[in-house]
């Protein structure tokens, strides 16, 4: 390094997951570097729905899945989308999530997912009061809607699995009940669950740039670099950038879909892939929106993103490479603007990012198989947000090696092996 000052850590990646493991370290007394390819929140961690979204305990691999995924495949605006010029790609990918909806798999990755959950909860209100960063926080709850008594019953499992769990909700059974809470939904869907719990953030990139700036000011470091290759010694971690090396004693690999190449330049090849999500982020006074929304039978919602409306969600299976199809965004917008016959539709600005997602929907939380001294915190999919501190508090643990409160074998990163 050109300071020829050795970190403690060096984490590489400034998204949620990255700033918030920095944060923590920071918080033990670890001196901590941020490497980025771009800067703070400038892919993923800009432009998601800002939702703590702990409800979510169940995994995307249900059983039965894969008898539904032929058809959801096939429409390419569809909530569930292949790519066609990625699909011999992602075949060992799908594979692993096909074996993943198993129900031993799946009932394993359930609690898995519900314990993260739990963890994340308490670690995010930890975070929130340590930062003094209440104002930046929405408690205003999330409305799950369908459409007609057929649609709702079929949720009702999902309904009791997530209160086996603990997590709490109310149904609201007539668009007159739904309307209390949120005015202006079209009628056709006259059944929801409120979950009053939830919580989003009033931006995501505002949150992740606000948690970095608690981290600069006291004195942590974030630099632009991309990082090419990793050199293990016995006492450190060699970074590899086209400009310079870097040295520190340990390294955390927090760069969500970017962490692959990463991982296997050391020995570890993880199937991690992207699900690719678009949105469109409309301009204030769009709708006056009360809580969060979702269309979960749709794939997608609609929330606040500062003061506009964010529309977006679904999934598209395409990898890194290919360009944004952005007729998704157009479709989500196009179904918003039915359900909620108010919402204004123009002045939009459309997105699409990369959720990096391991088949099982649970990340990897662990060390690099050839050294203690890499540390993986990657692959949240859709939860970076959500568990983003759970996550930090893991990494300080497996760093300090620590006793850890939940079991780390369900995010091992040897666990498709």
């Amino acid at each position: 390094m050109s300071d020829k000052i050795k970190p403690d850590v060096i984490v590489i990646g400034a998204g949620i997951i990255g700033i918030s493991t920095a944060l923590k370290l920071q918080a033990e007394g670890r001196q901590v570097l941020v490497l980025d390819r771009k800067g703070v929140a400038a892919e993923t961690s800009a432009g998601n729905a800002g939702a703590f979204a702990f409800a979510d305990v169940i995994p995307l691999a249900t059983p039965g899945i894969m008898r539904k995924a032929p058809k959801w495949l096939l429409d390419p605006l569809g909530p569930l989308s292949l790519r066609p010029a990625y699909a011999l790609k992602i075949l060992p990918w799908m594979f692993q999530f096909w074996r993943a909806s198993w129900k031993d798999k799946y009932q394993a990755a359930l609690t898995a997912q519900a314990s993260l959950m739990a963890l994340s909860k308490a670690a995010l209100e930890r975070q929130i009061t340590a930062v003094n960063g209440e104002s930046l926080i929405r408690r205003e709850g999330q409305l799950q809607l369908y459409e007609g008594a057929a649609e709702f019953k079929a949720s009702l499992a999902g309904w009791q699995t997530r209160k086996e769990h603990g997590v709490l909700f109310e149904f609201l059974e007539s668009p007159e009940a739904i309307a209390k809470i949120q005015p202006g939904i079209h009628p056709r869907f006259n059944h929801a669950a409120f979950t009053p719990e939830w919580k989003n953030v009033v931006h995501p990139a505002q949150w992740t740039q606000y948690l970095a700036d608690a981290f600069k000011k006291l004195g942590g470091q974030i630099r632009i670099a991309s990082i090419n290759a990793i050199d293990l010694k016995d006492n450190s971690v060699i970074l590899k950038s086209n400009d310079e090396d870097y040295e520190a004693s340990y390294v955390v690999i927090a760069a969500g879909a970017w962490s692959k190449t990463l991982a296997q330049s050391i020995g570890d090849n993880l199937p991690l892939d992207t699900e690719r999500g678009y949105n469109t982020t409309l301009p204030a006074g769009a709708f006056d929106l009360k809580t969060h929304i979702t269309f979960s039978n749709h794939g997608f919602v609609v929330t606040k993103a500062g003061q506009g409306i964010r529309v977006g969600g679904a999934v598209e299976l395409g990898g890194l490479s290919l360009k944004p199809n952005y007729k998704r965004a157009d479709v989500l917008l196009n179904k918003a603007a039915h359900f909620l016959p108010e919402l204004k539709v123009t002045g939009g600005e459309q997105w699409m990012g990369f959720r990096p997602s391991m088949p099982d929907s649970l990340p990897v939380i662990d060390y690099a198989t050839q050294s203690k001294r890499v540390i993986y915190a990657f692959g949240h999919g859709h939860l970076g947000l959500t568990q983003s501190a759970g996550t930090a508090e893991l990494v300080s643990d497996l760093l300090a090696e620590r006793q850890i409160s939940i079991s780390m074998r369900p995010y091992s990163a040897t666990r498709f092996q």
